[in-house]
């Protein structure tokens, strides 16, 4: 178990991405805080595989150190965090409005940053630690809206363009890395509802090498390998798992 003994809180781990997450991490060895703002579904999930749940609203900062307090005294340390919890499920396209734009961005992008600033001074005592965004292939991609009156916000893509790697030069000297996932197309709940069929086959078909919609399974070994010491050198990156949708370099 590559994990064993590690304490990880993963953020909107009751469903989706953050659940299979906290699943996998299980398996490894990890003490895993299931972190969801819905009680029930987190809940159910930590009892499922044997954890811990806390429940946090990420836009809070009274909350996030609540959380990482509670964990700290519990576990005596905090080794890993994983920045899931993001607004995308029933999220509103359309919606083009300001005051949208910073409900988006206080989950997915202030909620990470207030989750980070939590943590630190826990990671940095314990002796490091590995924080995980979850960014996402939409940071990479330039659709075209149509514009009526209006610009478009953006504010998925922007919010998941911000995820990246931000803040590790600085809490490097911690032993604290800072790294990204940005996940291809994966088949949630979240994207079967949300992302048009015919839209999700024009990426699998013609954008990506690898002709395949990612299951959330594909995302784990990745989100285990930057948790673990064998990626401790690993820091300030991008990690693109989208079968070959974005290839940098």
């Amino acid at each position: 178990m590559r994990l064993e003994g590690k304490v990880a809180i993963i953020t909107g781990a009751g469903q989706g991405i953050g659940e299979v997450y906290a699943r996998r991490f299980a398996k490894e060895g990890a003490r895993v805080v299931v972190a969801d703002v819905n009680a029930e579904k987190g809940a159910a999930v930590a009892r499922d595989v044997g954890q811990v749940f806390e429940r946090v609203d990420v836009s809070s900062e009274d909350d996030t150190q609540r959380l990482c307090r509670a964990v700290a005294e519990r576990f005596g340390r905090i080794d890993v965090l994983i920045n899931n919890a993001a607004i995308f499920f029933g999220i509103d396209n359309q919606n083009t409005s300001y005051a949208y734009l910073r409900k988006i961005f206080d989950v997915n992008y202030f909620g990470a940053w207030l989750m980070c600033r939590a943590v630190f001074p826990h990671m940095r005592d314990g002796g490091g630690g590995s924080i995980i965004n979850q960014s996402s292939g939409a940071a990479y991609m330039h659709p075209e809206y149509p514009i009526e009156g209006e610009l478009p916000s953006f504010h998925y893509s922007v919010t998941k363009a911000a995820m990246k790697h931000y803040m590790a030069g600085s809490v490097g000297r911690y032993n604290i890395r800072v790294n990204a996932i940005a996940p291809g197309p994966t088949m949630t709940e979240a994207t079967r509802q949300g992302v048009p069929a015919h839209f999700l086959d024009m990426i699998v078909n013609f954008q990506m090498a690898i002709h395949r919609a990612l299951d959330p399974d594909d995302l784990t070994g990745t989100a285990v390998w930057l948790a673990s010491d064998d990626a401790k050198m690993v820091t300030g990156q991008v990690i693109p798992v989208d079968g070959g949708m974005i290839m940098l370099g």
